[in-house]
């Protein structure tokens, strides 16, 4: 089942000061913090990247594959904290390596 645009502006509503968009991908949604990939939006579920510091930020969150395959990311089902939601994009970027340049 796909995500509603709903939640996805709902989410990029609550992580706007950490400057978080949304782009459509696979009839799913995929969540950038200034320019750089850190979640995904899969049957109205955030689904961010595993990392040191994302999981310091939410201990005892559940790691699930956001879609069967998929390598198991951080199952975010409290989204009504914007300060941590943006706390959590914010260091999750921050562990992640910059994004590749394109070639032209």
């Amino acid at each position: 089942m796909a995500s509603s645009k709903q939640f996805v502006d709902y989410l990029c509503d609550q992580m706007a000061p950490a400057k978080v968009s949304a782009r459509r991908m696979f009839g799913e949604y995929g969540l950038y913090c200034e320019g750089v990939y850190f979640a995904c939006v899969c049957d109205d579920t955030l689904f961010v990247k595993p990392t040191a510091a994302g999981r310091a930020l939410l201990p005892g969150c559940p790691e699930k594959p956001p879609y069967p395959g998929a390598k198991p990311c951080l199952a975010v089902e409290e989204v009504e904290d914007a300060a941590l939601l943006c706390q959590l994009a914010r260091a999750t970027c921050a562990a992640l390596p910059p994004p590749k340049a394109r070639k032209k």
